[in-house]
């Protein structure tokens, strides 16, 4: 048994006293050690009684509890837990308990909380055949700042000028997993657009036209100026079911990706430092970073970039 916390006394230190009684006195050893001499008297006498043994701890359990709830509606309490899901109230008045004996019967059994009756479906993963035929698109709001935040220095009650948002947009290839990103002023339709377009222009210079692209249901990817864009570019557009962010998985393990390792991987002096070392992180990322989908291979290999033609051409 561990000793409390508050004791003044440890095993050790209860033996050192009792070597202090024999020659001090009973008070004088007590007032040493910052008791008092009831206690100092408690632990005589139980050394008398019990040798070293009685120095130990021991549990402040009573020996006798009279009104202890019996074993037997305990053990009811979690079986109606487990296979009648009852709440913890309907326990209690089928019972004659209180609910919080119930729930802490509930807890020491470990069904507090049940699982779900419906069992989540399997993940399905899934691969476009060639790249283009599916691009992934999604945002994330980010903080702005003028100097590190509390992320970085861990004092959250410093105020950090230059306070406001800005938004990452990202496009991930199906097939190659060949990514574009930038750091945008916001999540509106009109950046959105303007997103769009520079990754259609990124991916045609590697010789990949788009097809169609999947988003969720935001709002700037649910607008008219982002449906005529589409329309005119003739690209379908797929969207995920509400709810859903697995779905657009890819683009979501993306963004955690692009977080660790370069929106929250160094201490950047400003938000507009932040953004201009996502090009060269971008860069890494699609022609030299292994990728565990891509068999530890950079991304662009699939397009072809093998070898020493990823660093000759894009190095």
């Amino acid at each position: 048994m561990n000793t409390h916390k508050n004791a003044s006394l440890t095993p050790k230190g209860r033996a050192h006293l009792l070597s202090q009684i024999a020659v001090l006195g009973l008070v004088a050893a007590a007032q040493a050690a910052g008791i008092s001499c009831r206690t100092a008297r408690k632990w005589q006498r139980r050394f008398f009684a019990e040798g070293q043994a009685g120095l130990r701890d021991r549990s402040s359990r009573p020996h006798h509890c009279p009104r202890r709830t019996d074993a037997g509606k305990i053990e009811r309490a979690v079986a109606l837990r487990r296979t009648q899901r009852l709440t913890y109230a309907r326990i209690a008045e089928r019972l004659g308990l209180s609910q919080s004996t119930v729930a802490r019967a509930c807890q020491a059994a470990g069904v507090a909380r049940l699982p779900p009756l419906q069992e989540a479906p399997p993940v399905r993963r899934y691969e476009r055949k060639a790249a283009g035929e599916l691009l992934h698109l999604d945002t994330k709001k980010l903080a702005c700042f003028a100097q590190p935040g509390h992320r970085i220095t861990g004092d959250r009650r410093r105020r950090t000028p230059g306070a406001g948002w800005q938004a990452l947009h990202v496009a991930i290839d199906d097939h190659s997993r060949l990514g574009f990103s930038r750091v945008l002023p916001d999540e509106t339709a009109r950046s959105a657009c303007a997103h769009l377009l520079a990754a259609l222009r990124y991916y045609h210079s590697l010789g990949v036209r788009v097809e169609r692209v999947m988003t969720d249901n935001g709002a700037a990817y649910r607008s008219r100026r982002f449906a005529r864009l589409l329309l005119r570019l003739k690209i379908k557009q797929l969207r995920t079911k509400p709810y859903t962010p697995r779905t657009n998985g890819k683009a979501e393990r993306f963004i955690q990706t692009a977080l660790r390792e370069w929106a929250y991987a160094y201490r950047y002096p400003s938000s507009a430092h932040r953004a201009d070392e996502l090009a060269p992180w971008m860069h890494h990322y699609n022609f030299h970073r292994p990728h565990s989908a891509t068999e530890n291979l950079p991304p662009a290999t699939r397009l072809g970039f093998v070898g020493n033609n990823v660093l000759r051409n894009y190095s």
